[in-house]
Protein backbone atom coordinates (compact mmCIF):
# COMPACT_ATOMS: atom_id res chain seq x y z
CA UNK A 1 0.00 0.00 0.00
CA UNK A 2 1.24 3.49 -0.91
CA UNK A 3 0.12 6.93 0.27
CA UNK A 4 -0.53 10.24 -1.49
CA UNK A 5 -1.18 13.65 -0.03
CA UNK A 6 -3.52 14.64 -2.88
CA UNK A 7 -5.17 12.28 -5.33
CA UNK A 8 -7.08 13.50 -8.37
CA UNK A 9 -9.41 10.76 -9.60
CA UNK A 10 -10.04 11.39 -13.30
CA UNK A 11 -7.81 12.77 -16.05
CA UNK A 12 -10.28 14.89 -18.00
CA UNK A 13 -10.38 18.71 -18.34
CA UNK A 14 -11.29 19.15 -14.68
CA UNK A 15 -8.92 16.49 -13.38
CA UNK A 16 -5.76 17.43 -15.20
CA UNK A 17 -6.42 21.16 -14.64
CA UNK A 18 -6.70 20.49 -10.90
CA UNK A 19 -3.65 18.23 -10.81
CA UNK A 20 -1.46 20.66 -12.75
CA UNK A 21 -2.47 23.69 -10.65
CA UNK A 22 -1.91 21.75 -7.44
CA UNK A 23 1.57 20.83 -8.62
CA UNK A 24 2.25 24.45 -9.62
CA UNK A 25 1.33 25.48 -6.08
CA UNK A 26 3.83 23.04 -4.63
CA UNK A 27 1.53 20.17 -3.70
CA UNK A 28 2.45 16.50 -4.07
CA UNK A 29 -0.07 15.15 -6.59
CA UNK A 30 -1.07 11.70 -7.81
CA UNK A 31 -3.39 11.57 -10.83
CA UNK A 32 -5.42 8.38 -11.29
CA UNK A 33 -7.04 7.87 -14.69
CA UNK A 34 -8.56 4.64 -16.03
CA UNK A 35 -7.61 5.44 -19.63
CA UNK A 36 -4.05 4.86 -20.75
CA UNK A 37 -4.12 8.42 -22.13
CA UNK A 38 -4.95 11.70 -20.43
CA UNK A 39 -7.73 13.97 -21.66
CA UNK A 40 -10.94 12.30 -20.55
CA UNK A 41 -14.11 12.11 -22.60
CA UNK A 42 -13.71 15.67 -23.90
CA UNK A 43 -10.42 15.02 -25.64
CA UNK A 44 -10.60 11.32 -26.40
CA UNK A 45 -14.22 10.93 -27.54
CA UNK A 46 -16.07 14.21 -27.27
CA UNK A 47 -15.32 17.91 -27.61
CA UNK A 48 -12.07 17.77 -29.56
CA UNK A 49 -12.73 15.02 -32.14
CA UNK A 50 -16.25 16.30 -32.79
CA UNK A 51 -14.95 19.84 -33.43
CA UNK A 52 -12.26 18.47 -35.73
CA UNK A 53 -14.95 16.72 -37.78
CA UNK A 54 -17.21 19.78 -37.67
CA UNK A 55 -14.38 21.78 -39.21
CA UNK A 56 -14.36 19.33 -42.11
CA UNK A 57 -18.15 19.56 -42.37
CA UNK A 58 -17.96 23.35 -42.51
CA UNK A 59 -15.42 23.30 -45.35
CA UNK A 60 -17.54 20.82 -47.32
CA UNK A 61 -20.61 22.99 -46.84
CA UNK A 62 -18.87 26.19 -47.87
CA UNK A 63 -17.71 24.69 -51.16
CA UNK A 64 -21.36 24.02 -52.02
CA UNK A 65 -22.29 27.68 -51.71
CA UNK A 66 -19.37 29.39 -53.43
CA UNK A 67 -21.29 29.29 -56.71
CA UNK A 68 -22.98 32.51 -55.58
CA UNK A 69 -19.54 34.12 -55.88
CA UNK A 70 -18.86 32.59 -59.29
CA UNK A 71 -16.57 29.85 -57.97
CA UNK A 72 -17.37 26.22 -58.70
CA UNK A 73 -15.77 23.20 -57.03
CA UNK A 74 -15.86 19.63 -58.21
CA UNK A 75 -17.59 17.13 -55.94
CA UNK A 76 -15.16 16.24 -53.14
CA UNK A 77 -13.66 12.79 -52.83
CA UNK A 78 -13.73 11.65 -49.22
CA UNK A 79 -11.12 9.22 -47.96
CA UNK A 80 -12.77 8.07 -44.76
CA UNK A 81 -9.64 6.25 -43.55
CA UNK A 82 -7.51 9.39 -43.95
CA UNK A 83 -10.19 11.48 -42.27
CA UNK A 84 -10.34 9.10 -39.33
CA UNK A 85 -6.54 9.04 -39.08
CA UNK A 86 -6.32 12.84 -39.06
CA UNK A 87 -8.96 13.04 -36.32
CA UNK A 88 -7.04 10.46 -34.28
CA UNK A 89 -3.80 12.40 -34.80
CA UNK A 90 -5.37 15.51 -33.28
CA UNK A 91 -6.35 13.48 -30.22
CA UNK A 92 -2.93 11.83 -29.96
CA UNK A 93 -1.04 15.13 -30.26
CA UNK A 94 -3.01 16.76 -27.46
CA UNK A 95 -2.99 13.70 -25.21
CA UNK A 96 0.77 13.27 -25.62
CA UNK A 97 1.19 16.91 -24.76
CA UNK A 98 -0.77 16.46 -21.53
CA UNK A 99 1.37 13.50 -20.55
CA UNK A 100 4.45 15.62 -21.11
CA UNK A 101 3.06 18.44 -18.98
CA UNK A 102 2.26 15.99 -16.18
CA UNK A 103 5.83 14.69 -16.24
CA UNK A 104 7.38 18.18 -16.25
CA UNK A 105 5.26 19.11 -13.23
CA UNK A 106 6.19 15.91 -11.38
CA UNK A 107 2.58 14.80 -11.25
CA UNK A 108 2.56 11.05 -10.61
CA UNK A 109 0.14 9.52 -13.11
CA UNK A 110 -1.25 6.03 -12.46
CA UNK A 111 -3.28 4.44 -15.29
CA UNK A 112 -5.89 2.63 -13.21
CA UNK A 113 -9.56 2.41 -12.40
CA UNK A 114 -9.97 3.85 -8.93
CA UNK A 115 -12.66 2.63 -6.53
CA UNK A 116 -13.18 4.00 -3.03
CA UNK A 117 -12.68 1.41 -0.30
CA UNK A 118 -13.08 4.08 2.39
CA UNK A 119 -13.05 7.87 2.72
CA UNK A 120 -9.26 7.88 2.44
CA UNK A 121 -8.47 4.70 0.53
CA UNK A 122 -8.70 3.67 -3.15
CA UNK A 123 -8.43 0.32 -4.86
CA UNK A 124 -6.48 0.73 -8.08
CA UNK A 125 -7.01 -1.76 -10.90
CA UNK A 126 -4.17 -1.04 -13.28
CA UNK A 127 -5.11 -0.61 -16.93
CA UNK A 128 -1.53 -0.52 -18.18
CA UNK A 129 -0.81 -3.91 -16.54
CA UNK A 130 -4.11 -5.83 -16.43
CA UNK A 131 -4.60 -8.00 -13.38
CA UNK A 132 -2.49 -5.86 -11.09
CA UNK A 133 -4.46 -4.43 -8.16
CA UNK A 134 -3.03 -1.96 -5.66
CA UNK A 135 -4.28 0.11 -2.76
CA UNK A 136 -3.64 3.80 -2.26
CA UNK A 137 -4.41 5.87 0.84
CA UNK A 138 -4.62 9.65 0.68
CA UNK A 139 -5.13 12.79 2.72
CA UNK A 140 -7.42 14.48 0.17
CA UNK A 141 -9.04 13.43 -3.09
CA UNK A 142 -10.53 15.56 -5.85
CA UNK A 143 -13.14 13.44 -7.61
CA UNK A 144 -13.29 14.26 -11.33
CA UNK A 145 -14.82 11.09 -12.74
CA UNK A 146 -16.84 12.86 -15.45
CA UNK A 147 -19.87 11.48 -17.25
CA UNK A 148 -20.93 9.05 -19.96
CA UNK A 149 -23.65 8.94 -22.62
CA UNK A 150 -27.07 8.15 -21.17
CA UNK A 151 -28.69 4.96 -22.42
CA UNK A 152 -32.29 3.97 -23.00
CA UNK A 153 -32.57 0.25 -22.19
CA UNK A 154 -35.10 -0.36 -24.95
CA UNK A 155 -32.60 0.92 -27.53
CA UNK A 156 -29.61 -1.00 -26.15
CA UNK A 157 -30.09 -3.97 -28.48
CA UNK A 158 -26.44 -4.96 -28.85
CA UNK A 159 -26.22 -3.92 -32.49
CA UNK A 160 -23.18 -2.05 -33.85
CA UNK A 161 -25.61 -0.12 -36.02
CA UNK A 162 -27.10 1.54 -32.91
CA UNK A 163 -24.46 3.90 -31.50
CA UNK A 164 -23.87 6.48 -28.82
CA UNK A 165 -21.75 9.57 -29.46
CA UNK A 166 -18.54 7.61 -28.87
CA UNK A 167 -19.45 5.13 -31.58
CA UNK A 168 -20.47 7.89 -33.97
CA UNK A 169 -17.08 9.58 -33.59
CA UNK A 170 -15.28 6.40 -34.55
CA UNK A 171 -16.49 6.89 -38.15
CA UNK A 172 -16.76 3.19 -38.94
CA UNK A 173 -18.56 4.16 -42.14
CA UNK A 174 -20.64 6.88 -43.74
CA UNK A 175 -24.02 5.16 -44.06
CA UNK A 176 -26.51 6.02 -46.76
CA UNK A 177 -29.08 6.88 -44.09
CA UNK A 178 -28.49 8.04 -40.53
CA UNK A 179 -31.02 8.67 -37.75
CA UNK A 180 -30.29 10.85 -34.73
CA UNK A 181 -32.52 10.20 -31.72
CA UNK A 182 -32.49 13.42 -29.71
CA UNK A 183 -32.41 17.03 -30.86
CA UNK A 184 -29.80 18.25 -28.38
CA UNK A 185 -26.43 19.74 -29.19
CA UNK A 186 -24.51 16.46 -29.47
CA UNK A 187 -27.04 14.94 -31.84
CA UNK A 188 -27.21 18.04 -34.04
CA UNK A 189 -23.42 18.36 -34.20
CA UNK A 190 -22.91 14.73 -35.18
CA UNK A 191 -25.87 14.87 -37.57
CA UNK A 192 -24.21 17.84 -39.28
CA UNK A 193 -20.97 15.91 -39.70
CA UNK A 194 -22.61 12.85 -41.23
CA UNK A 195 -24.86 14.94 -43.48
CA UNK A 196 -21.91 16.81 -44.98
CA UNK A 197 -20.00 13.54 -45.43
CA UNK A 198 -22.89 12.25 -47.54
CA UNK A 199 -25.44 10.55 -45.28
CA UNK A 200 -29.14 11.22 -45.55
CA UNK A 201 -29.70 12.40 -41.98
CA UNK A 202 -32.96 12.50 -40.05
CA UNK A 203 -33.46 13.82 -36.51
CA UNK A 204 -36.27 12.85 -34.14
CA UNK A 205 -37.05 14.92 -31.04
CA UNK A 206 -39.76 14.29 -28.45
CA UNK A 207 -40.36 17.97 -27.63
CA UNK A 208 -41.72 20.63 -29.97
CA UNK A 209 -38.34 22.16 -30.81
CA UNK A 210 -34.65 21.47 -31.30
CA UNK A 211 -32.21 22.30 -28.51
CA UNK A 212 -34.67 22.34 -25.61
CA UNK A 213 -33.60 24.97 -23.09
CA UNK A 214 -32.17 27.44 -25.61
CA UNK A 215 -34.14 30.57 -26.51
CA UNK A 216 -36.31 30.00 -29.57
CA UNK A 217 -35.12 33.09 -31.45
CA UNK A 218 -31.58 31.73 -31.29
CA UNK A 219 -32.62 28.26 -32.43
CA UNK A 220 -34.80 29.46 -35.31
CA UNK A 221 -31.99 30.39 -37.77
CA UNK A 222 -30.22 27.08 -37.06
CA UNK A 223 -33.37 25.03 -37.54
CA UNK A 224 -34.14 26.81 -40.81
CA UNK A 225 -30.68 25.96 -42.12
CA UNK A 226 -30.79 22.37 -40.86
CA UNK A 227 -34.08 21.83 -42.65
CA UNK A 228 -32.04 22.18 -45.85
CA UNK A 229 -29.09 20.08 -44.66
CA UNK A 230 -31.06 17.21 -43.08
CA UNK A 231 -33.50 14.99 -44.90
CA UNK A 232 -36.08 15.13 -42.10
CA UNK A 233 -36.62 16.75 -38.71
CA UNK A 234 -39.38 15.04 -36.74
CA UNK A 235 -40.59 17.07 -33.75
CA UNK A 236 -43.06 15.95 -31.08
CA UNK A 237 -42.22 12.42 -32.14
CA UNK A 238 -41.05 9.52 -30.01
CA UNK A 239 -39.20 6.35 -30.92
CA UNK A 240 -41.25 3.40 -29.77
CA UNK A 241 -38.69 0.77 -30.72
CA UNK A 242 -35.58 -0.17 -32.68
CA UNK A 243 -34.79 -3.53 -34.28
CA UNK A 244 -31.71 -4.76 -36.12
CA UNK A 245 -32.87 -6.36 -39.38
CA UNK A 246 -29.42 -7.30 -40.67
CA UNK A 247 -28.47 -4.63 -43.17
CA UNK A 248 -30.36 -1.84 -41.40
CA UNK A 249 -32.12 -0.77 -38.21
CA UNK A 250 -35.88 -0.69 -38.31
CA UNK A 251 -37.23 2.18 -36.21
CA UNK A 252 -40.81 2.53 -35.03
CA UNK A 253 -42.07 6.09 -34.61
CA UNK A 254 -45.15 7.45 -32.87
CA UNK A 255 -46.60 10.86 -32.27
CA UNK A 256 -45.86 12.20 -28.79
CA UNK A 257 -49.31 11.02 -27.67
CA UNK A 258 -48.60 7.47 -28.91
CA UNK A 259 -50.75 7.69 -32.04
CA UNK A 260 -49.94 7.27 -35.73
CA UNK A 261 -47.34 4.49 -35.53
CA UNK A 262 -45.04 4.19 -38.54
CA UNK A 263 -41.72 2.54 -39.40
CA UNK A 264 -38.60 3.35 -41.38
CA UNK A 265 -35.12 1.86 -41.86
CA UNK A 266 -31.69 3.42 -41.39
CA UNK A 267 -28.12 2.30 -41.94
CA UNK A 268 -27.03 3.66 -38.57
CA UNK A 269 -28.81 5.13 -35.55
CA UNK A 270 -27.25 7.54 -33.04
CA UNK A 271 -28.90 7.61 -29.62
CA UNK A 272 -28.10 11.03 -28.18
CA UNK A 273 -30.33 11.68 -25.18
CA UNK A 274 -27.95 13.34 -22.75
CA UNK A 275 -25.24 12.23 -20.34
CA UNK A 276 -25.09 10.65 -16.87
CA UNK A 277 -22.55 11.38 -14.12
CA UNK A 278 -19.99 8.68 -13.38
CA UNK A 279 -20.89 8.35 -9.71
CA UNK A 280 -21.89 4.70 -9.56
CA UNK A 281 -19.52 1.75 -9.51
CA UNK A 282 -16.71 3.78 -7.91
CA UNK A 283 -17.38 2.94 -4.27
CA UNK A 284 -18.90 6.23 -3.13
CA UNK A 285 -21.15 4.21 -0.83
CA UNK A 286 -17.99 3.52 1.19
CA UNK A 287 -17.54 7.25 1.81
CA UNK A 288 -19.63 10.01 3.38
CA UNK A 289 -20.33 11.68 0.04
CA UNK A 290 -23.97 12.50 -0.62
CA UNK A 291 -25.53 11.89 -4.04
CA UNK A 292 -28.74 13.44 -5.37
CA UNK A 293 -31.45 11.42 -7.18
CA UNK A 294 -29.88 12.14 -10.57
CA UNK A 295 -26.51 10.76 -9.50
CA UNK A 296 -24.66 14.04 -8.97
CA UNK A 297 -22.30 14.33 -6.00
CA UNK A 298 -23.37 17.22 -3.75
CA UNK A 299 -20.79 19.93 -3.04
CA UNK A 300 -20.54 23.35 -1.45
CA UNK A 301 -19.22 26.48 -3.17
CA UNK A 302 -15.62 25.30 -2.63
CA UNK A 303 -16.39 21.91 -4.22
CA UNK A 304 -16.18 20.13 -0.85
CA UNK A 305 -18.44 17.11 -0.38
CA UNK A 306 -20.00 15.85 2.86
CA UNK A 307 -16.86 13.73 3.29
CA UNK A 308 -14.02 15.89 4.68
CA UNK A 309 -11.47 13.92 2.66
CA UNK A 310 -13.16 14.35 -0.75
CA UNK A 311 -13.95 17.23 -3.10
CA UNK A 312 -15.82 16.82 -6.41
CA UNK A 313 -15.67 18.79 -9.66
CA UNK A 314 -16.97 18.72 -13.21
CA UNK A 315 -19.74 16.58 -14.65
CA UNK A 316 -19.99 14.35 -11.59
CA UNK A 317 -20.69 17.43 -9.45
CA UNK A 318 -23.70 18.74 -11.36
CA UNK A 319 -24.88 20.63 -14.39
CA UNK A 320 -24.01 22.18 -16.71
CA UNK A 321 -21.81 19.30 -17.82
CA UNK A 322 -19.24 21.36 -19.70
CA UNK A 323 -15.47 21.01 -19.88
CA UNK A 324 -14.75 24.65 -19.11
CA UNK A 325 -16.93 24.51 -16.00
CA UNK A 326 -14.99 21.43 -14.86
CA UNK A 327 -11.64 23.17 -15.37
CA UNK A 328 -12.79 26.21 -13.40
CA UNK A 329 -14.10 24.07 -10.56
CA UNK A 330 -10.77 22.24 -10.52
CA UNK A 331 -9.01 25.53 -9.87
CA UNK A 332 -11.49 26.44 -7.13
CA UNK A 333 -11.04 23.08 -5.39
CA UNK A 334 -7.24 23.28 -5.45
CA UNK A 335 -7.15 26.90 -4.30
CA UNK A 336 -9.55 26.04 -1.46
CA UNK A 337 -7.24 23.20 -0.36
CA UNK A 338 -4.33 25.61 -0.58
CA UNK A 339 -6.07 27.98 1.83
CA UNK A 340 -7.28 30.63 -0.59
CA UNK A 341 -10.81 32.10 -0.18
CA UNK A 342 -11.80 30.70 -3.56
CA UNK A 343 -15.44 29.88 -4.34
CA UNK A 344 -17.37 28.69 -7.37
CA UNK A 345 -19.97 31.38 -7.94
CA UNK A 346 -19.99 32.33 -11.63
CA UNK A 347 -22.58 34.76 -12.93
CA UNK A 348 -22.23 33.31 -16.42
CA UNK A 349 -21.13 29.92 -17.72
CA UNK A 350 -21.06 30.06 -21.52
CA UNK A 351 -22.68 27.32 -23.58
CA UNK A 352 -21.87 26.79 -27.25
CA UNK A 353 -23.52 24.58 -29.86
CA UNK A 354 -20.94 24.08 -32.64
CA UNK A 355 -23.40 23.57 -35.46
CA UNK A 356 -23.59 25.79 -38.54
CA UNK A 357 -24.60 28.43 -37.59
CA UNK A 358 -23.26 28.21 -34.07
CA UNK A 359 -25.38 29.15 -31.07
CA UNK A 360 -23.86 30.56 -27.88
CA UNK A 361 -25.32 32.05 -24.74
CA UNK A 362 -24.25 33.11 -21.26
CA UNK A 363 -25.98 34.39 -18.16
CA UNK A 364 -29.74 34.78 -17.99
CA UNK A 365 -31.79 33.49 -20.92
CA UNK A 366 -35.11 34.92 -22.02
CA UNK A 367 -36.81 31.63 -21.19
CA UNK A 368 -35.36 31.70 -17.66
CA UNK A 369 -36.45 35.30 -17.20
CA UNK A 370 -40.02 34.48 -18.20
CA UNK A 371 -40.21 31.46 -15.90
CA UNK A 372 -38.83 33.38 -12.92
CA UNK A 373 -40.92 36.48 -13.62
CA UNK A 374 -37.86 38.70 -13.81
CA UNK A 375 -38.29 41.93 -15.74
CA UNK A 376 -35.75 42.39 -18.52
CA UNK A 377 -35.32 44.52 -21.59
CA UNK A 378 -34.24 42.68 -24.73
CA UNK A 379 -32.12 44.31 -27.40
CA UNK A 380 -31.46 42.51 -30.68
CA UNK A 381 -29.15 43.37 -33.52
CA UNK A 382 -29.86 41.40 -36.72
CA UNK A 383 -26.80 40.39 -38.66
CA UNK A 384 -28.51 41.34 -41.91
CA UNK A 385 -27.40 44.88 -40.96
CA UNK A 386 -23.77 43.80 -40.43
CA UNK A 387 -21.34 44.58 -43.21
CA UNK A 388 -19.12 41.71 -42.15
CA UNK A 389 -22.01 39.22 -42.17
CA UNK A 390 -23.04 40.48 -45.62
CA UNK A 391 -19.50 40.00 -46.92
CA UNK A 392 -19.58 36.41 -45.65
CA UNK A 393 -23.05 35.83 -47.11
CA UNK A 394 -24.13 34.70 -43.63
CA UNK A 395 -26.78 37.15 -42.56
CA UNK A 396 -29.06 34.74 -40.69
CA UNK A 397 -27.47 35.52 -37.33
CA UNK A 398 -28.38 37.87 -34.51
CA UNK A 399 -26.86 39.21 -31.30
CA UNK A 400 -29.15 39.52 -28.31
CA UNK A 401 -28.72 41.29 -24.97
CA UNK A 402 -30.84 40.84 -21.85
CA UNK A 403 -30.64 44.03 -19.80
CA UNK A 404 -31.89 45.04 -16.36
CA UNK A 405 -34.34 47.90 -17.04
CA UNK A 406 -33.58 49.54 -13.69
CA UNK A 407 -29.78 49.55 -13.81
CA UNK A 408 -28.99 48.88 -17.50
CA UNK A 409 -26.70 46.03 -16.38
CA UNK A 410 -26.08 43.19 -18.80
CA UNK A 411 -27.79 40.08 -17.44
CA UNK A 412 -27.51 37.73 -20.39
CA UNK A 413 -26.14 37.45 -23.92
CA UNK A 414 -27.21 35.18 -26.76
CA UNK A 415 -25.69 34.88 -30.22
CA UNK A 416 -26.54 32.78 -33.25
CA UNK A 417 -24.32 32.94 -36.31
CA UNK A 418 -20.97 31.85 -37.67
CA UNK A 419 -18.31 32.01 -34.97
CA UNK A 420 -20.78 32.64 -32.14
CA UNK A 421 -18.65 30.52 -29.82
CA UNK A 422 -15.70 32.86 -30.36
CA UNK A 423 -17.83 35.96 -29.72
CA UNK A 424 -19.59 34.95 -26.51
CA UNK A 425 -16.59 35.55 -24.22
CA UNK A 426 -17.09 39.32 -24.37
CA UNK A 427 -20.61 38.74 -23.08
CA UNK A 428 -19.30 36.54 -20.26
CA UNK A 429 -16.81 39.23 -19.22
CA UNK A 430 -19.50 41.93 -19.38
CA UNK A 431 -21.80 39.95 -17.09
CA UNK A 432 -19.06 39.03 -14.63
CA UNK A 433 -17.77 42.62 -14.45
CA UNK A 434 -21.24 44.11 -13.97
CA UNK A 435 -21.05 46.10 -17.20
CA UNK A 436 -23.95 48.22 -18.35
CA UNK A 437 -25.32 48.49 -21.85
CA UNK A 438 -23.63 51.90 -22.08
CA UNK A 439 -20.24 50.34 -21.21
CA UNK A 440 -20.45 47.99 -24.17
CA UNK A 441 -22.01 50.49 -26.56
CA UNK A 442 -19.27 53.05 -25.84
CA UNK A 443 -16.40 50.55 -26.21
CA UNK A 444 -14.91 50.93 -29.69
CA UNK A 445 -15.12 47.66 -31.62
CA UNK A 446 -13.17 47.00 -34.84
CA UNK A 447 -14.98 47.35 -38.16
CA UNK A 448 -15.96 45.37 -40.13
CA UNK A 449 -16.26 42.46 -37.71
CA UNK A 450 -18.97 40.31 -36.23
CA UNK A 451 -17.77 41.33 -32.76
CA UNK A 452 -19.09 44.85 -33.30
CA UNK A 453 -22.62 43.46 -33.27
CA UNK A 454 -22.13 43.26 -29.49
CA UNK A 455 -21.80 47.04 -29.36
CA UNK A 456 -24.54 47.58 -31.93
CA UNK A 457 -27.04 45.47 -29.95
CA UNK A 458 -26.47 47.75 -26.96
CA UNK A 459 -26.79 50.82 -29.17
CA UNK A 460 -30.12 49.39 -30.30
CA UNK A 461 -31.15 49.32 -26.65
CA UNK A 462 -30.67 53.09 -26.53
CA UNK A 463 -32.23 53.62 -29.96
CA UNK A 464 -28.98 54.87 -31.49
CA UNK A 465 -27.79 51.98 -33.68
CA UNK A 466 -26.56 53.42 -36.97
CA UNK A 467 -27.45 50.57 -39.31
CA UNK A 468 -30.96 49.85 -38.00
CA UNK A 469 -33.80 52.17 -37.06
CA UNK A 470 -35.25 51.43 -33.67
CA UNK A 471 -36.63 54.47 -31.83
CA UNK A 472 -35.33 55.21 -28.37
CA UNK A 473 -37.53 53.87 -25.60
CA UNK A 474 -39.11 56.62 -23.56
CA UNK A 475 -36.99 57.61 -20.56
CA UNK A 476 -33.89 55.72 -21.68
CA UNK A 477 -30.66 57.73 -21.73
Amino acid sequence: MSHAKLVVLGGGPGGYAAAFLAADLGMEVTLVEAETRLGGSCLLRGCIPSKALLHVAKILNETKHMGEWGIEFASPKINIDALRARKDKVISTLSTGLAGLAKRRNVKWIPAKGTFLASNKLKLERTDTPGVVEELTFDRCILASGSRPAKIPAFDIGSPRVMDSTGALELAEVPESFLVIGGGYIGLEMGTVYAELGSKVSVVELTNGLLPGADRDLVRPLQKRLEKVFANIYLETKVAGVRDVGDAVEVTFQNADGSNERKDRYGRVLVSVGRKPNSNDIGLENTKCQIDPRGFVLTDDQQRTADPHILAIGDVAGEPMLAHKASHQGRVAVEALHGAPSTFEPLAIPAVVFTDPEIAWAGLTEDQAKKSGRAVEIAIYPWAASGRAQSLARTEGLTKMLIDPETDRILGVGIVGVGAGELISEGVLAIEMGCTARDIADSIHPHPTLSETMAFANEAYFGTATEIYKPRAEGRK
